[in-house]
């Protein structure tokens, strides 16, 4: 698949995946979420990406869903898609879907305007750095929608629910410094800084870490937000660090320790995870 609307390439590990409609603010389209699935897969099955930042083309990161075709932007039926009410799958969810259960950890680097899914879509990011200066707005309510790409579930494990509520009920528009210390962004930052910090957070991951224990150090926090005690984080955390304990990474992150060199981490996160992953059960969708 040849890509017209993002752009995709993978130097020293770090992939690097930029929304590429920069006339148009990189307003999110049906071919965007298509090619950002396509992107997203192939990250999951490279064993070269270690760490993904997803960034903007021009001055925007993503400036929402692209609404130029009018009032029936958001009607499915009259836009001729045919799934019905119970059928129905935002395209957005899609996207955050594919981005949650990859193994690979993903960094936002919000270069400018964020808004609708062009914030909802970074939330299960695990990382957010962002232009101090970027707009930013769960804008659904001021356009007549709702909170989609799984936002609902994502927003309040990130912020707190009385912060989620406020963002999404008023559906103001702000300034990503206005909300540095609500717990949205890891970084806010000079416009100028932001994407060179976001890479280098990448190239730190690439460089120092076993990719396996990423995937599943990533699974653990995700999934372990919904354990409803620490008793069941205990139980999946012993199995996954007796796993680890027995394989080849473990010994070589000791040895380089000792030998003090940098890592040399072989093990695949797509070839080399225990049997018992995933240790979750899903909803189909």
């Amino acid at each position: 698949m040849e890509f017209s609307q993002i752009q995709y390439s993978v130097d020293g590990g770090v992939a690097l995946l930029t929304l590429n409609r920069p006339d148009k603010m990189n307003a999110f389209t049906h071919t965007m979420h298509s090619e950002l699935l396509e992107a997203i897969k192939r990250i999951d099955r490279d064993d070269e990406v270690r760490a993904v930042v997803v960034t903007g083309a021009g001055r925007a990161f993503c400036a929402g869903a692209d609404l130029s075709t009018g009032g029936n932007t958001f009607d499915s039926e009259d836009r001729g898609h045919r799934e019905k009410l119970n059928e129905h799958r935002d395209s957005g969810g899609r996207v955050t879907l594919a981005i949650f259960r990859c193994r690979k950890p993903f960094i936002a680097a919000m270069n400018g305007a964020a808004v609708g899914v062009g914030v909802t879509m970074t939330l299960p990011m695990d990382i957010r750095v962002v232009n101090e200066d970027a707009k930013i707005g769960f804008v659904f309510a001021r356009r007549g929608i709702v909170p989609e790409a799984c936002s609902s579930w994502f927003l309040p494990r990130i912020v707190g629910i009385s912060k989620a509520s406020e963002l999404c009920i008023t559906g103001r528009v702000f300034k990503a410094s206005d909300e540095a210390s609500s717990g949205l962004f890891n970084y806010v930052l000079p416009a100028a800084q932001v994407l060179d910090k976001a890479m280098n957070l990448a190239r730190e991951i690439a460089e120092n870490t076993s990719a396996v224990s990423v995937a599943l150090s990533r699974a653990l926090l995700w999934r372990g937000l919904a354990s409803p005690a620490p008793q069941h984080a205990h139980l999946i955390d012993s199995k996954c660090i007796y796993w680890m304990g027995r394989n080849a990474d473990a010994y070589e992150g000791v040895q380089s320790f000792l030998e003090k060199r940098k890592p040399e981490f072989k093990m695949s996160p797509w070839s080399d995870m225990p049997d018992f992953y995933p240790w979750w059960t899903e909803p189909e969708v």
